[in-house]
């Protein structure tokens, strides 16, 4: 597995929306994207040309898209709860199930009539070749990290829609509303956000906001690297309730352009000493063992009291830090009585479950 590649950090701006970098302009011919067209008619007869203003050129979109090819993270879902199954999505192995897909994903597709998806090799050895087959009429990139060559490519075979400032870098909200604008949809992204809102307050603690969290992960020995607010799986766990620690904001000396992270470093574990729970994962049991036996690490407070949430589940790990119509719903069941956990850890509670 390449660890890189496990958790893809990446930095989302507070700030992004709206800004000239990323403009969702549609044609002169409209005012809005189209969101009645039914995307198996073929005919796409109520779809409003738009055009897509992001980091790396212009998507223009002249037709209904009908056959989606997705790039990165996340678009793949809001298109299927927008009913566009892609033909084709980059492959998550590290995240996937037995049957080889990221299990929302198989769940909803096999709800529907559609084929699964076609998967293909992603990131710095994306397979051209393999989407070329596909016959994509839109490409969708808004959270990956393609390349400006890798997008000179794809342009030549569809539109291709990618990230607005920087790689790895939308926030969930800009995400929806880019591919719902780009399927001709764009008066379903807000129902769409909506409903993720609610999901989110309906799992919401009140109680959990007195407890403070830093998610971080690691690089190998030696290194400490911790996510900034607005990235979506600090986002995911800030909307069940706790609350960012705010020594975050002292680490923009060693943020990570386009990571969404600072690496500060194992040296600087003391910066954690007020966090009060520690959301993490690790690259396999190896990567934990040896991050673990670290002296530095281990006396992190609340590592040191067990208050910590790292999955084991891949698919767990990967699902969480992805806010969208379909992971939103099938990782919360599972991340509450993990987080129920780690606070009582932290309260100095006798654990009533170890599994985790």
């Amino acid at each position: 597995m390449d660890h890189q590649h496990s958790f893809q950090p990446r930095r989302c701006l507070a700030a992004l929306s709206g800004t000239a970098a990323f403009v969702l302009a549609l044609s002169a011919c409209g005012g809005g994207g189209g969101g009645d067209s039914d995307p198996e008619s073929g005919e796409g007869s109520e779809f409003e040309a738009v055009e897509i203003e992001h980091a790396l050129g212009t998507a223009s979109i002249e037709d209904q898209p009908e056959r989606i090819v997705t790039l990165g993270q996340g678009s793949a879902e809001t298109a299927i709860a927008l009913g566009h199954t892609p033909v084709g999505v980059e492959e998550y192995a590290w995240g996937a199930d037995e049957t080889g897909y990221l299990p929302w994903i198989h769940e909803a597709v096999e709800e529907t009539d559609d084929e699964l998806p076609e998967q293909f090799t992603g990131g710095t050895e994306l397979d051209v070749e393999a989407i070329l087959e596909l016959e994509p009429d839109l490409i969708l990139a808004p959270w990956s990290g393609i390349t400006q060559e890798q997008y000179d490519t794809l342009a030549d075979i569809a539109p291709t829609v990618a990230y607005p400032e920087q790689p790895w870098t939308i926030t969930w909200e800009e995400q929806i509303e880019t591919v719902a604008t780009a399927l001709g949809e764009a008066d379903q992204a807000p129902e769409l956000i909506e409903e993720i809102e609610q999901e989110f307050a309906d799992a919401r603690r009140e109680e959990w906001s007195e407890y403070s969290f830093s998610f971080i992960y690691n690089d190998g020995p030696g290194t400490l690297g911790v996510f900034f607010p607005d990235e979506q799986r600090v986002a995911m766990v800030r909307e069940l309730g706790l609350t960012v620690d705010p020594v975050v904001e002292e680490m923009d000396e060693y943020e990570v352009e386009g990571t969404d992270s600072a690496m500060i470093g194992l040296e600087n574990a003391d910066m954690l000493e007020d966090s009060d729970i520690i959301f993490t994962f690790y690259a396999d049991e190896d990567n934990r063992e040896e991050i673990e036996a670290q002296e530095l690490y281990a006396s992190i407070p609340a590592v040191e009291a067990g208050a910590v949430v790292a999955p084991t589940d891949q698919s767990l790990v990967t699902g969480s830090s992805i806010i969208n119509p379909l992971t939103v719903p099938w990782v919360v069941e599972r991340y509450e009585p993990m987080i129920e956990e780690a606070i009582a850890q932290a309260e100095g509670e006798d654990s009533a479950d170890d599994s985790e």
